[in-house]
């Protein structure tokens, strides 16, 4: 919640606060339908409050019912066309705005300043498969924190998602980049966005998707091609060897971690959990609930269900020196 409330004040998540074209699109879309309907509702109020008011009892009425008047043609063409017109142009700009954001399928290609990431979503947290940038082969994989680099006036850095699931459906949404887009089991969606505006980007998970669905926070980290490439460069290099924590790497590896853990270069090659190769060049733990402190860490390795509740991870039972031992190993993991 501390952390939810720093960045509350830090990163907006409103959809009025577009900070990429797509979503633009969506918000000229969204004003545009606020104001038609905003312009019906005076529009018909304003009937009801004139009828209210001009056709009131006054006290000299002849007691009993009001003349009746059935049927009026020209009333009723009037209340379905406007309508039905009303709809229809409606219609023809929803379906512009779709095809503005629609993300068309492209290939890598070099040159391109292009960003490609595959995005697997897991009860409860992101799986992020780095393809290519710049037309370069990555091939690494992180989790929970998305970076990119911007764009600027005279160059676009445009990021294309292929969007998946490993489990059930979910909903990749960040509102000030884009739209909705549901990430479906056995089905490949995509997404494509951009931007030239630096910070930090929080997102949701925008469909039901278990008990911790409201803790599957997305982080998207836009960054200059500078810090992007460094944050590459840090990312692709193997997992950090010190024989400070020589014994905490032993633990790490003697349990059950590497079953579902990855750390490049040892034996734990594990797919059904985030990858931890560089997990101290991550901001937060658990999807965004808590910071990556040492405390933290500690309270997950001990028992992650005291974060979140529901988590597929269980408590281990470790000793007190083996839990820290692994959290000191963790903690060279930059």
């Amino acid at each position: 919640m501390l952390l939810a409330a720093v960045e509350g004040r830090m990163a907006d998540v409103s959809i009025f606060s577009p900070a990429s074209p797509q979503a633009g699109w969506i918000v000229d879309l969204a004003i545009l339908a606020l104001a038609i309907i905003g312009i019906i509702f005076l529009v018909v109020e304003g009937i009801l409050f004139y009828s209210v008011w001009r056709f009131r009892r006054a006290k000299n009425d002849a007691p009993g019912e009001p003349a009746q008047v059935y049927g009026s043609e020209p009333i009723e063409i009037a209340w379905t066309a406007a309508p039905t017109m009303i709809v229809f142009f409606l219609v023809l700009v929803t379906t512009r705005t779709l095809w503005q954001v629609e993300a068309a399928p492209v290939q890598p290609r070099e040159g391109d300043q292009a960003l490609f990431v595959t995005v697997i979503g897991h009860q409860w947290w992101w799986e992020y498969r780095y393809d290519s940038y710049d037309g370069r082969k990555l091939d690494f994989i992180t989790a929970n924190e998305l970076h990119m680099p911007v764009g600027d006036g005279e160059t676009q850095r445009p990021v294309h998602l292929t969007l998946q699931s490993g489990d059930v459906c979910h909903s990749f949404w960040v509102p000030r980049l884009g739209g909705k887009v549901d990430l479906i089991p056995g089905r490949s969606n995509l997404l494509a966005f951009e931007t030239e505006q630096p910070g930090l980007y929080l997102g949701q998970c925008a469909e039901y998707c278990g008990a911790q669905h409201a803790n599957m926070m997305l982080r998207v980290v836009a960054e200059t091609p500078a810090e992007f490439e460094a944050w590459l460069a840090n990312e692709t290099a193997p997992a950090v060897e010190d024989p400070a924590v020589a014994e905490g790497k032993a633990t790490f590896l003697a349990n059950s971690c590497v079953n579902c853990h990855r750390v490049s270069g040892t034996a734990a090659q594990g797919d059904g959990a985030p990858d931890l190769t560089h997990l101290m060049s991550r901001e937060t733990i658990a999807a965004g609930q808590v910071p990556n402190s040492r405390s933290n860490l500690r309270k997950w390795v001990h028992d992650p269900h005291t974060i979140k509740p529901g988590v597929l991870m269980p408590a281990f039972g470790l000793s007190t020196e083996e839990e820290n031992q692994i959290v000191e190993y963790l903690r060279t993991l930059k």
